[in-house]
């Protein structure tokens, strides 16, 4: 195990390398001027402008601000924002919260829907419900989310006003010092009645939009899992020996369909994290999406390229955890 941990964690090396790459010289291409975060539209002296390009090392080769960059992600500096004057790493550990909390409610959604959905498709092949599910699925996986967010809020927000637009909680009705950054734990620390269920009520909806990709994909790949696992020999044995249907697809064909299941689980993060960027933004949810968003258009390059580093740090730790996983489901997998 400790072996394989360590290959794991060796091939994340060239792609943290690439990645770098990729997200220094795609930032630079972004039309604008970082230098006119710093000093607005006020007129200004090319002999000031000169200095703070200098500053902010943009008046050195590519190659040389490139190869600083990588010296200072070696010593943990994600460097600094151009419009806060903040550390990189402290803004997003402040927003990260909150975005994890919505992927994680996403994510819970998608699986606790998605997982059984499947199974139940897989067990009623070509019925009606297996027809009507597989449907659904590539409905909601063609839907953008920016589509999607903003006819949730016409109709589920405005029109019906079953849930607030957008934010986190109340904040005329509710008003706390953040302990964790989780707002539903944070409220349920708070004491306050009904700050729970107010938070809650928040992060329904656009957990909801969030989620609904992964849920189509988590149900169509469970329900091609199962079908696969269900033609085995041991599925058809265990039937001829006269267990109940409950307990030859749910314990021993489910048990051994799940790889896959989790490996897209896995995968899915990455996209949960991408999708945020929109979801935040359409919801006005104050994580780490909307603040890259936001460095987008102030040409931030620190925060938006720490940023960038960071959250792939997560998705690849996520994806470590899933290899690790692939052992606990399946016995007959072993990391020696």
């Amino acid at each position: 195990m400790f072996a394989f941990l360590l290959r794991r964690l060796a091939l994340t090396v060239p792609t943290f390398i690439a990645l770098m790459f990729v997200t220094f010289v795609a930032i630079r291409l972004v039309p604008g001027d970082p230098v006119e975060v710093r000093v607005g539209e006020r007129g200004i002296s090319a002999e000031r402008l000169a200095m703070f390009r200098h500053d902010l090392g943009l008046d050195q080769p590519v190659w040389k601000q490139f190869a600083d960059y990588a010296w200072q992600l070696l010593h943990g500096d994600f460097g600094t924002s151009l419009a806060t004057n903040q550390k990189v790493a402290t803004e997003f550990l402040a927003l990260f919260p909150a975005t994890l909390e919505l992927a994680a409610a996403a994510m819970l959604f998608a699986v606790l829907l998605g997982v059984p959905a499947g199974v139940i498709a897989a067990a009623r092949r070509g019925s009606l419900y297996d027809q009507t599910l597989m449907g659904l699925s590539v409905t909601g996986y063609s839907m953008p989310i920016f589509w999607w967010g903003l006819l949730a809020i016409m109709f589920v927000a405005e029109r019906w006003g079953l849930t607030p637009v957008s934010g986190r909680i109340d904040l005329i009705k509710y008003y706390f010092e953040p302990v964790t950054g989780f707002m539903v734990i944070d409220a349920w620390l708070s004491g306050q009645a009904g700050a729970v269920k107010d938070a809650l009520h928040h992060l329904v909806l656009p957990a909801i939009v969030l989620g609904t990709v992964p849920l189509a994909v988590v149900a169509r790949m469970t329900r091609s899992a199962m079908l696969e696992v269900l033609s085995e020999d041991y599925v058809r044995t265990a039937r001829a020996k006269g267990l109940p249907a409950w307990r030859v697809v749910g314990l021993h064909a489910l048990r051994n369909a799940l790889i896959p299941v989790v490996t897209t689980i896995g995968l899915q993060v990455g996209a949960l994290m991408a999708g945020a960027v929109l979801t935040e933004t359409i919801f006005s949810w104050p994580g780490v999406g909307k603040w890259l968003i936001e460095s987008i258009s102030r040409r931030d390059y620190p925060a938006l390229q720490g940023g960038v580093m960071l959250i792939s740090s997560v998705v690849i730790f996520v994806n470590l955890l899933v290899d690790l996983s692939y052992g606990l489901i399946n016995p007959r997998i072993r990391h020696g």
